[in-house]
């Protein structure tokens, strides 16, 4: 998967996504399950929007992302409104962080694009790891329901003033495997260049994701349909987990016993 050049327009082209509704929402989650992280991680935070967002909400934040360009923008935002914010430029399957962290959250289908299983086993053990005891994790994830019947095998365009694109989709339904395949045109020197970049998502079931959450030792609070606190239903396109760490919270408590 590559970041390159998607990067330097990859706040244009995403400037529909209610970033601001998931900030609040994250938050709102995090008050009905009683947590109060001083610091949160956000694993694949791509240009550090959801991570500024938590940041200007007073906790302090660490973002994890795999493309270098897209921390740049991160680092360059953060910057301009004077933010202290921590960029690690890491795989998720294999990240490193210096301490623990009271929460780690994850949106815009993030780990949809960790296509095996045992990757994303990886992820979940890591974020475990790193958790404080009794932390949360909360991610989303596109559907199976979105990949096969909202998206398929479509062709999707959209012009903007410095850019545009084109995006070809494929869905294979036996795999669970959805191709993205980008035509991006971008304004350079007066004249539109253009650059191709394919992307592969990767559709769970609910049942597979609690399986493997349950294998990393962490516990499944609540599965909600999109930034809401209702139950997901079959034609939910974007759902909600929340997860808790518990291992070290067992131990914390046999220790006080």
């Amino acid at each position: 998967m590559g970041y390159e050049k998607f990067a330097s327009v990859y706040d244009i082209m995403m400037q529909d996504v209610p970033y601001e509704q998931w900030a609040n929402y994250l938050e709102a989650i995090m008050v009905k399950y009683d947590a109060v992280p001083e610091m949160i991680l956000d694993l694949g935070c791509g240009t550090g929007t959801m991570t500024q967002l938590l940041a200007e909400k007073g906790y302090e934040t660490i973002g994890v992302d795999l493309s270098e360009d897209m921390l740049i923008t991160a680092k360059e935002k953060a910057h301009k409104s004077n933010l202290d914010i921590l960029y690690l430029c890491q795989d998720m399957t294999c990240f490193e962080l210096y301490g623990t962290v009271g929460c780690v959250v994850s949106v815009c289908d993030s780990l949809n694009y960790i296509t095996e299983e045992e990757q994303l086993l990886q992820v979940f053990k890591l974020v475990n790891n790193y958790l404080e005891p009794g932390g949360l994790f909360i991610f989303d994830l596109n559907t199976v329901y979105k990949f096969k019947e909202v998206l398929g095998d479509n062709t999707f365009a959209q012009a903007y003033e410095k850019c545009a694109y084109i995006w070809d989709n494929y869905y294979y339904d036996e795999e669970k495997m959805n191709e993205y395949n980008l035509t991006i045109f971008i304004e350079e020197n007066n004249k539109y260049s253009r650059y191709e970049e394919l992307h592969y998502e990767k559709a769970y079931s609910i049942e597979t994701i609690k399986s493997l959450l349950k294998s990393a030792g962490l516990k499944v609070e609540a599965i909600y349909d999109d930034n809401t606190f209702d139950e997901e239903v079959a034609t939910s396109e974007r759902i909600y987990f929340v997860a808790r760490e518990q291992l070290k919270e067992k131990q914390s408590e046999g220790l006080h016993n």
